[in-house]
């Protein structure tokens, strides 16, 4: 990365994975502030992991991530949460029997100040036209579209700097994709920085600052998303290969 850009959020040499499964092996990234950047990699690249780790969901070995200057790699995810950061895991994550409105109640537990989380509810609903039409709605019965829109609205309700969303696009058609992908520049345009993990990696790099290609639990390649969508071994790397370039490990 640039050393001239703003960095927000930085993992040095992290090291973790699942029991005896290691599947970050000194993995470490930089993420440019108020910024959309969408990390790819083929399947096993240790993705979702990275994720899990940053929000405290895994138990990390070694290494260390710094959240706007703030070491953060001890944190629990409801620390992480009072210190900024948000996340959105893969799959539908409401309570289905539960109402709009219950849902993003939910969502401002960790405020403790019930007058407070519906004061924020409120700019929720206003960057969110269609959940305060569909509060009083079963959360169930939402499009697979609004359904993401709540997800987003409720991690949006800790008014967060830094937003972790991992696979967006799942299960939504090309128009609600789209939809979603406007939804989160509106969010960067207003100082979010928001880290996104997308299976269509061309599309997400298409409207995104910066990209992070990951392979095997390490970084593979960094930059602009226009310089990683144009690297030529980008291609190798989601058919199976490896990405080769000069200076990497």
């Amino acid at each position: 990365m640039d050393t001239n850009t703003d960095i927000i959020l930085r993992t040095h040499d992290l090291i973790g994975g699942y029991g005896r499964t290691t599947i970050l092996h000194g993995t470490s990234v930089e993420v440019p502030r108020a910024a959309l950047t969408t990390v790819i990699g083929p399947n096993g690249a240790g993705k979702s992991t990275l994720f899990k780790a940053l929000f405290g969901m895994l138990d990390i070995r070694s290494g260390t991530i710094d959240l706007d200057g703030t070491d953060i790699t001890a944190m629990n995810p409801m620390q992480k949460l009072q210190n900024g950061m948000a996340y959105v895991p893969q799959g539908r994550n409401i309570f289905p029997q539960l109402s709009v409105e219950h849902n993003l109640e939910f969502g401002g537990v960790s405020l403790r100040n019930l007058p407070e989380t519906h004061r924020r509810m409120e700019r929720v609903y206003e960057q969110f036209p269609i959940l305060k039409e569909r509060r009083k709605t079963q959360a169930g019965t939402l499009s697979g579209g609004e359904q993401k829109m709540l997800e987003i609205g409720r991690a949006m309700l800790l008014e967060p700097k830094f937003l972790l969303i991992d696979e967006p696009s799942i299960g939504l058609s090309p128009i609600l994709v789209q939809q979603t992908f406007d939804l989160l520049l509106k969010l960067r345009d207003k100082g979010v920085t928001i880290l996104m993990i997308e299976q269509n990696a061309k599309q997400a790099l298409s409207i995104s600052d910066y990209g992070i290609v990951l392979q095997q639990g390490r970084l593979a390649l960094d930059g602009t998303a226009d310089d990683v969508l144009n690297h030529p071994e980008i291609g190798r790397l989601f058919l199976g290969g490896v990405v080769n370039v000069e200076g990497d490990e």
